[in-house]
């Protein structure tokens, strides 16, 4: 299966952009379904359809779907609800509130990922493109995996069999105290079931040649440097962009003087565009004296970004985000983040481990064999490619 994430800072056309791309896709033969995961939905609206959270024919082999996060937390997290909503009514909370509670923040991200990954498995479909939240939502989705695989390793697992061991002899004392029974094992099963899922969805979205991440963007400075650090972020956890979609630049047949300003700007952030975003094909869309809503709308578009039956599913460029330099007796490691700078990342190494940390984002780095004994020896930038290099540590 073909798999495409539309992402860019909310309210830059990217939900237009990935209706359009299903219906290219739909035309060319491809079974293609367009799932909207972000939490404010507007794919029905974009289709000018009403859709739900089960797939709705929208044309022949199209399909689309808007996530209904309270569906997908009943089917697959209800034993974990219903205990945390025992838990809480047995501390005296009212009934609704517990349930409420009961659903812990960021379950629709995660839901997302399940969602995906059951789509996969079925085979249903040749093209899964994503509609996904804006950016820094669908950066926190991707990175799920590898933040989550972190702690399912070195605190949830050890305790999980510490608890099931512990039960019987715990619960005929802590029920009477407590008002509540213990985790059960279908409890404490869920959230490493749930991590198994993602992981394995882990091997899909850093494969290049199956998934593929276009950002969508408007030639504005602050939408600009937004999807630079996305670019980066996602390089980061090894999950490669192949086009850039620049949307809503004035056409050359708008003379009115009022948008001179405007119309100078956009040139210069497009030429920023182009700079910055090299060697990625960039796709400029015009912004149109119509609504982006409806299918005739969206055929419109459609054509702008896929002229002449251009296949949207194909790979347009393959990034190597990640690789392994051996020169000589010596190795390194190279992460490609465009656009960042040096003095911006932090470095550590525990165990096999080698911790990578932007801001507010972090990615934990099983080594290779060939590295894990080895310590990191210096790092610079170089090409957009952070290369750290890698020497046998100096004993005392």
């Amino acid at each position: 299966m073909r798999v495409i994430l539309m992402t860019g800072k909310g309210g830059v056309g990217k939900t237009s952009v990935a209706a359009a791309t299903g219906l290219r896709c739909a035309e060319l033969g491809y079974r293609t379904l367009v799932l909207s995961t972000d939490p404010a939905h507007s794919l029905a609206d974009s289709f000018d359809i009403e859709l739900a959270h089960d797939p709705k024919l929208v044309r022949p082999n199209l399909w689309g779907a808007e996530l209904d996060a309270l569906k997908e937390l009943e089917s697959n997290w209800g034993a974990v609800k219903r205990y945390i909503t025992q838990v809480l009514q047995a501390r005296g909370m009212d009934g609704v509130q517990a349930e409420e509670l009961a659903i812990l923040p960021g379950m629709d991200e995660i839901f997302g990922l399940v969602r995906m990954k059951r789509h996969y498995d079925e085979g249903e479909y040749d093209v899964l493109i994503i509609d996904s939240a804006p950016t820094g939502t669908a950066l926190r989705l991707l990175s799920l995996p590898e933040v989550g695989g972190w702690y399912m390793r070195k605190f949830y697992k050890p305790f999980q069999g510490i608890s099931v061991a512990l039960r019987p002899l715990v619960e005929p004392f802590f029920r009477p105290i407590a008002g509540f029974s213990l985790p059960d094992k279908e409890v404490m099963d869920a959230p490493y079931e749930f991590y198994e899922q993602i992981e394995a969805l882990e091997k899909v979205l850093t494969d290049a040649t199956q998934t593929s991440v276009r950002l969508v963007m408007n030639p504005e400075k602050m939408v600009i440097k937004e999807s630079l650090r996305a670019h980066a972020y996602l390089s980061l956890y090894n999950v490669a962009t192949d086009m850039v979609v620049a949307n809503r630049i004035l056409p050359d047949s708008v003379s009115d003087p009022f948008f001179l300003r405007w119309k100078e700007q956009q040139q210069q952030y497009r030429q920023e565009i182009h700079a910055n975003f090299s060697p990625l094909p960039i796709k400029e869309v015009p912004l149109y004296s119509e609504e982006m809503c409806g299918l005739a709308a969206l055929d419109r578009l459609k054509e702008t970004l896929y002229p002449n039956n251009e296949d949207p599913a194909q790979v347009y460029y393959k990034e190597t985000t990640l690789r392994v330099v051996q020169d000589k007796q010596q190795y390194s490691l190279e992460v490609y983040l465009p656009g960042i700078e040096k003095h911006q990342i932090e470095l550590s190494k525990s165990g096999d481990e080698l911790n990578i940390r932007i801001g507010n984002h972090r990615r934990n780095l099983v080594l290779p064999q060939a590295l894990a004994a080895l310590e990191p020896a210096g790092a610079k930038m170089e090409d957009d490619y952070l290369k750290i290099r890698f020497a046998a540590a100096v004993r005392a």
